[in-house]
């Protein structure tokens, strides 16, 4: 496969031919940076783990070179937190069996620029070869412009498809703000209570950034143990750890469906339920 940037690159963890390795994928996964996936995407890694039917293909759109550094790597400079960050993403696809990785070595400034199509062009490419059934990207409410670039890059890559070639599903899933938020019969529940110690292994490879001061490792399995215990207050617990995603479906089914205008009706849904309650409180 060829992209728009000569660095990207494609690994493929058990060897697998590149062009078998990319058909045979069902579930795939846009991020930004490297350990993005790991942390949003925890559900589809080990839903394909292990199984000769699924398979998951993870892509990072980010060259990871802008990321804060401390520690033994505070003086690093930016190339080398690239080549450090591209080895721990290797390690993770590793670990995690993925079908293949693809890193595409864009820096953020083209991620966030509404006007650059190099990164569409590229995922359109993705895409085509993988026939996905699933995507997951960030969802439209994260607090990180670089995630949202990749997520609305990622539903135009999408509509650029025939309808009758798109995934069925295009799940955002949580990075840069949980989505506890969400009304919860808007919510898609993603059991992680199994493989815990996979989903840990998953996180603690990006020792640049934990040891540089962001516990990432704690935190993605808090929220996911949070989320858990704190969807309903009248029942006990159905699962010990559970990621939420927004269900981002409609965006490809109809191409004329303004993005702001979907994530503004997701926020109004709530804040009528916040005014709902203290209506029939008060």
């Amino acid at each position: 496969m060829k992209f728009n940037r000569d660095s990207a690159e494609i690994f493929i963890p058990d060897n697998t031919g590149e062009l078998k390795a990319l058909q045979r994928t069902t579930h795939l996964a846009i991020g930004a940076h490297q350990d993005d996936l790991e942390i949003m995407a925890a559900g589809p890694i080990i839903e394909c783990f292990k199984k000769a039917d699924q398979w998951f293909t993870a892509v990072v759109v980010a060259d990871g070179r802008g990321s804060p550094r401390n520690g033994a790597y505070a003086d690093y400079s930016d190339d080398e937190m690239r080549l450090v960050r591209c080895q721990e993403q290797r390690k993770a696809a590793q670990i995690g069996e993925y079908s293949a990785l693809m890193m595409l070595d864009y820096p953020s400034r083209d991620i966030k620029n509404g006007k650059d199509t190099c990164i569409i062009a590229d995922l359109v490419n993705i895409l085509e070869t993988t026939r996905p059934q699933i995507v997951y990207t960030h969802n439209l409410a994260d607090k990180h412009d670089t995630h949202v670039g990749v997520a609305l890059k990622t539903v135009a890559a999408i509509r650029r498809l025939p309808l009758s070639a798109r995934p069925a599903q295009l799940l955002g899933c949580e990075v840069w703000r949980g989505l506890d938020w969400m009304v919860d019969e808007d919510k898609i529940l993603i059991n992680l209570s199994e493989r815990e110690n996979l989903q840990a292994a998953l996180v603690s490879v990006f020792d640049s950034q934990i040891s540089g001061g962001k516990r990432y490792d704690l935190a993605a399995l808090a929220r996911r143990r949070a989320n858990a215990t704190y969807l309903t207050s009248h029942s006990v617990d159905q699962a010990t750890s559970l990621a939420y995603a927004m269900d981002m479906t409609p965006l490809i089914q109809d191409d004329t469906l303004d993005p702001a205008a979907f994530i503004q009706e997701q926020i109004q849904r709530m804040l009528r339920e916040v005014q709902d309650r203290l209506s029939r409180l008060q």
